[in-house]
């Protein structure tokens, strides 16, 4: 049962819709219907939503390219706030990119390129936005976000604006600060190097041809489902324990990379949740290592 609310929706209608499906807005393709969807434009508006929401007492979610997350087949309660319109780009300082949250951050890997600015070519492949890589530190051979930023602009529940430098931020493995406390990342500036625009595009070349190599990108999957354990890697041990393969409804442990589960035409939230658990079982059975999710899985319970 959907929330309902009292007072008007403060954007125009062009920019917001009632009963919109999340499995149209994440990577795996999964998620039932957000009671309500708003795509701001700018800070202003992100406020204004946030205003609203708080007014009519509804929970705020805030969404970026849907990469890394299990959305509920029962969907989401409250207001989604879909920052894929928030793409602006500059360059503060030579050296300095600042990107809004909503802008793919291959995009930014992109856009360093073409400047000559190395540091984020670990990003070139990563499928999230600015503020959800920012969000979660995301990561890929041996780079991280917390290695490039210089500072972060969030916003409070009440729509306030302050700067979080790089050690306000309490970076850590697929972890950061927002995930701590209800701070919304609006944009990030990124310290770069100087280098041969070349020998960055071959660097990006050589990695996006390990992912394609290594990893389903032909398939729906929220990316790496595991954290790295500790001296580990999550898809040997998932190898390991006679799990590649392994299927439960729509839900698969890839053929190609065993730390990822793809969705092979009909997965519900309800089947990844289940291969999960499974997984998690036979790994910790077999090899005495527990395994933590990396994905988010978000939304109205389903029990």
């Amino acid at each position: 049962m959907s929330l309902t609310h009292q007072q008007p929706i403060p954007l125009p209608a062009d920019q917001w819709r009632a009963e919109e499906p999340l499995a149209k807005h994440t990577t795996f393709q999964i998620g039932g219907p957000a009671d309500l969807m708003a795509w701001p434009a700018n800070a202003e508006e992100v406020a204004s939503l946030l205003a609203w929401a708080k007014a009519e007492a509804w929970p705020v979610f805030i969404l970026g390219l849907g990469s890394n997350l299990l959305v509920s087949d029962r969907g989401m309660a409250g207001l989604v706030i879909n920052m894929s319109r928030m793409t602006d780009l500059s360059w503060p300082e030579p050296d300095l990119c600042y990107a809004a949250c909503g802008l793919p951050l291959a995009d930014v890997s992109r856009a360093a390129q073409a400047q000559g600015m190395s540091g984020l070519e670990f990003a070139c492949g990563i499928p999230g936005s600015l503020g959800g890589a920012v969000f979660m530190n995301a990561g890929a051979y041996d780079g991280e976000m917390k290695d490039v930023i210089e500072w972060v602009d969030v916003m409070d529940a009440d729509g306030h604006i302050s700067r979080l430098d790089n050690h306000e931020m309490a970076f850590a493995y697929r972890h950061s600060r927002l995930k701590d406390a209800p701070l919304y990342c609006l944009g990030a500036a990124m310290r770069l190097t100087p280098a041969n625009p070349d020998a960055i595009a071959r660097r990006m070349a050589e990695l996006t041809d390990k992912r394609e190599q290594r990893q389903p990108l032909d398939m729906p999957s929220a990316g790496s489902v595991f954290k790295r354990p500790p001296g580990h890697f999550a898809g040997p041990l998932i190898i390991e324990s006679g799990l590649q393969g392994y299927r439960v409804g729509g839900a698969q442990v890839s053929m190609k990379h065993a730390g990822f589960i793809v969705n092979v035409g009909g997965a519900t939230a309800q089947d990844v949740l289940s291969l999960i658990a499974h997984v998690q079982a036979v790994v910790a059975e077999k090899t005495g290592i527990h395994l933590e999710t990396e994905v988010r899985p978000v939304g109205r319970p389903m029990a």
